[in-house]
């Protein structure tokens, strides 16, 4: 990436609607060649897709925390993949230190967060043990990714 697609990336992931005459202003370029980086990008996976940021509140999911999940090497990997199947599972990483994973996940209140914890991560033949932390405020929470080289 080049600092005008860096330039591209930041904006669009601060401002998803910008027009295409919008975007090729602030960069700096002509609309066609805005368009066709923006093409580009996305073609090659460097911009994976085009998503609303919704109120999670407003859309049911007003609880947000965090597991700690230790997990036995032996099923590990479906596991993983049995989790990251459930949209309530926004994230799930591989960690350092004396667990295994921690997940965020997004459920409407403590009782769906219970039943989900039990239905679908504690009966899991690899889940050993599970830490929930939970939310109770988002003092920042951004899904924008800082873009290097920008100055």
């Amino acid at each position: 990436m080049d600092k005008i697609d860096k330039k591209i990336t930041d904006t669009l992931q601060r401002s998803g609607r910008s027009s295409s005459a919008e975007l090729a202003q602030i960069v700096g370029v002509s609309v066609s060649t805005a368009n066709e980086r923006v093409r580009r990008m996305a073609a090659t996976g460097e911009i994976r897709g085009w998503h609303a940021h919704l109120d999670p509140t407003a859309v049911g999911a007003g609880l947000c925390c965090f597991v700690l999940v230790d997990m036995a090497y032996d099923g590990e990997a479906e596991a993983c993949a049995a989790l990251c199947a459930h949209d309530e599972v926004m994230e799930l990483h591989h960690i350092s230190g004396a667990h295994s994973y921690i997940m965020k996940l997004r459920t409407r209140d403590t009782a769906a967060l219970q039943a989900f914890l039990a239905t679908h991560v504690k009966s899991l033949p690899a889940v050993q043990r599970t830490e929930t932390l939970i939310s109770l405020e988002a003092v920042k929470e951004s899904p924008v990714i800082p873009v290097d080289g920008l100055d």
